[in-house]
């Protein structure tokens, strides 16, 4: 099989070509890809178990807290013990971080815009809709 035929090889190839441009635009916050994904779960759904942070990215747990070390190291989140439960750590994003989620946010906005603005609103949605099925993500994810 040729390589411009193989599935694994388009979406390594693609998802290289996103993670760069992401990588750029969102440097001048101080961030990363994967740590806009851990931003965006706070944000999101405010203090969370790193435990939750991995399931929702479907990311190691070793992987997330290697994120987290670094993001705590730059002001962007803290670990704090869990009112509720004293054996339970959650993350909070710090001002510092929230202090760029609006611009952050509209940088990912332009991003996806930027990156689909060859394809149709019908070739969007059915690629959307095509990564959301190769992935099993459900709607609310």
């Amino acid at each position: 099989m040729k390589l411009r035929y193989c599935i694994n090889y388009l979406l390594t190839i693609s998802q290289h070509e996103v993670f760069q441009t992401f990588f750029s635009r969102l440097s001048p916050y101080g961030i990363t890809p994967g740590q806009y994904g851990v931003l965006s779960c706070l944000w999101k759904n405010g203090p969370t178990t790193p435990k939750e942070i991995a399931r929702a990215l479907r990311l190691e747990n070793s992987t997330v807290s290697g994120i987290l070390d670094r993001m705590q190291k730059q002001d962007l989140i803290d670990r704090v013990v869990d009112p509720n439960n004293r054996r339970s750590i959650l993350v909070i994003a710090t001002p510092s971080a929230m202090a760029i989620k609006d611009d952050v946010l509209k940088v990912v906005d332009e991003l996806n815009a930027e990156i689909l603005q060859d394809f149709t609103p019908q070739e969007k949605d059915a690629l959307m809709e095509s990564l959301r099925r190769i992935g099993r993500i459900d709607e609310e994810e």
